[in-house]
């Protein structure tokens, strides 16, 4: 009895030894750990893309000389109001007027040309008719002397008179018959100089016109020198002063800048390729400056400009922001910090970021390995992006139709993307990840684009355009909540839109009130380590 009694004994002993042992192990394990949590509450929520910009008058007109020459005078400065038309400086005129009075001289010596030529025209024309009257008079006479000749020659056959008058008779003809043909050459010639006067005319007009132009060059030249305001606006640059000497031969000096409004404003911001697809015209947008810290701006997007910008391999986009300055505090040039607003939501639920990526020590011993990595679209994401390739193919089959071909080259395409991200996780950890995700958007969306008809290249491309959309499936966290005096439970949530501090609850166990752990204060564990999961939320 006694040795039985010893082994019961024994065997109380090593229960309770155990069962404290088991306690205080789950107890130092769970409750012995100290948490920070905070309430869920109620609020409004923006996601804004983010960027830095230059503040320009929306039309900038720069003033040059077309002429070169010595500034005479200057009629405009540094902040001056100039209107349309008006004088604002003046080249030292004397060398182009001389210009234009040498070309009037031109003229005038072309014009007395003209009519000299006209005059040669007269004359040629009394002297024609003159030769005209002297080849009748020719005619008339060898006439006359062909009738006496042929008198005489029928005199002579009969021998009524002698030879000697009959050589006078030829010799009459002769001389008239020379004569004629003497009259007719020299109407020739005086024909030949009334054409050559008629040419002589219109040279003489070509001459004018020529003279003309060179004295209308030389005028537009003149008129030059007188630097005017193309523009109504204001002086914001003038680059010379009274007495130097500006050369335009090669191109146009700038003299003067003027902005033609400054109470209306544009910012030119550079966004990034990651984000260009989330931002569209017509967003709002508000923004600061330096010079105005304590002021934020309004603004809204009218242009998203085509050409690339690629500056240390990273490849941004023009993105012009309109403002209006009534105050004239903005200034061309100053550098604004530009929040454009991509989606927005009120009185949603909402839980700081820090209770995504808490994740308790057990909780991780537990499991073993990190939580499922999220890898979001490499190409338009619908939230805060698709939580995985599954995810992403469903909103693509619902919104594009895929047929299985398409199905099964996309899926392939996405799970290699979620290999390589996993494996630059495994490699250096979330930046990795995150840098890896990056690299793999553009090319796995320009991959997806290649296998799309045009219809579906369309409708792909206006997923890409859409702002923040809660229409995809939202992606899957877990967060904790304390327990007193036992483990923190785990609470799965579907998230929405974040503004990097908060985001959105969109469906789950979780009730405004209701406090969740952001992070692990200290006890006998280690302190806790965060998830993986929120870390690669922003990859897209």
């Amino acid at each position: 009895m006694k040795k039985k009694l010893f082994y019961l004994i024994g065997v109380i002993i090593l229960t309770g030894a155990g069962f404290f042992g088991y306690t205080q192990f789950f107890q130092k394990e769970g409750s012995a750990v100290k948490y920070k949590a905070v309430k869920v509450e109620r609020g409004n929520l923006s996601t804004f893309v983010t960027a830095n910009g230059t503040v320009n008058p929306v039309t900038t007109v720069l003033v040059g000389s077309q002429v070169s020459g010595t500034i005479q005078k200057l009629n405009a400065d540094f902040n001056s109001l100039v209107k349309k038309g008006q004088l604002i400086a003046q080249i030292d005129p004397a060398i182009f007027q001389a210009q234009v009075s040498q070309a009037t001289a031109k003229v005038e010596n072309a014009k007395a040309s003209l009519l000299n030529a006209q005059a040669d025209i007269a004359t040629a024309r009394s002297n024609i008719e003159a030769s005209k009257a002297n080849v009748v008079k020719a005619r008339v006479s060898l006439e006359d002397t062909r009738r006496n000749l042929n008198r005489s020659l029928e005199l002579f056959a009969r021998n009524l008179i002698s030879a000697s008058d009959r050589d006078t008779a030829q010799t009459s003809h002769d001389s008239s018959a020379a004569q004629l043909e003497a009259t007719l050459a020299q109407q020739k010639a005086t024909e030949a100089q009334m054409e050559s006067a008629k040419a002589r005319v219109e040279s003489a007009k070509a001459q004018i016109k020529q003279a003309e132009a060179e004295l209308e060059m030389a005028q537009v030249n003149l008129n030059h020198t007188r630097i005017t305001a193309p523009v109504n606006g204001i002086v914001i640059s003038r680059n010379v002063d009274v007495g130097q000497t500006v050369a335009a031969s090669l191109q146009a000096p700038t003299l003067f800048t003027i902005a033609q409004d400054l109470t209306e404003m544009q910012v030119d911001t550079n966004v990034s390729e990651a984000d260009i697809g989330r931002v569209a015209k017509e967003q709002e947008t508000t923004f600061t400056v330096d010079a105005y810290p304590q002021m934020t701006f309004q603004g809204k997007v009218t242009e998203i400009r085509n050409a690339p910008l690629t500056i240390q391999n990273v490849v941004t986009y023009n993105v012009v922001i309109h403002v209006k300055n009534p105050q004239l505090k903005l200034k061309p040039g100053m550098t604004a910090n530009v929040s454009l607003l991509v989606a927005h939501k009120d009185n949603v639920l909402k839980i700081p970021n820090s209770a995504l990526r808490f994740r308790p020590e057990f909780a991780k011993r537990e499991a073993g390995v990190p939580q499922k990595m999220s890898v979001s679209a490499p190409g338009p994401s619908p939230s805060p992006g698709a939580s995985n390739p599954e995810q992403i193919l469903e909103r693509l089959k619902a919104e594009l139709k895929l047929t299985p071909e398409q199905e099964a080259s996309i899926t392939s395409i996405l799970k290699d993307a979620q290999t390589q991200i996993r494996a630059a996780y495994r490699a250096g950890g979330s930046e990795e990840a995150k840098a890896k995700g990056k690299e793999l958007r553009l090319s796995n969306r320009l991959k997806i684009r290649s296998l799309l008809t045009e219809e579906q290249q369309k409708k792909y491309d206006q997923m890409g355009q859409r702002p923040e959309s809660s229409s995809g499936p939202a992606p899957v966290y877990k967060v904790w909540t304390p327990v007193p005096g036992g483990k923190p439970v785990a609470v799965e949530i579907t998230t929405g839109i974040s503004d990097g501090s908060f985001t959105e609850v969109v469906s789950g166990a979780l009730k405004e009130g209701q406090e969740v752990i952001t992070e692990a204060l200290g006890g006998s564990s280690k302190p806790a380590a965060t998830q993986t999961q929120p870390a690669m939320r922003g990859i897209r």
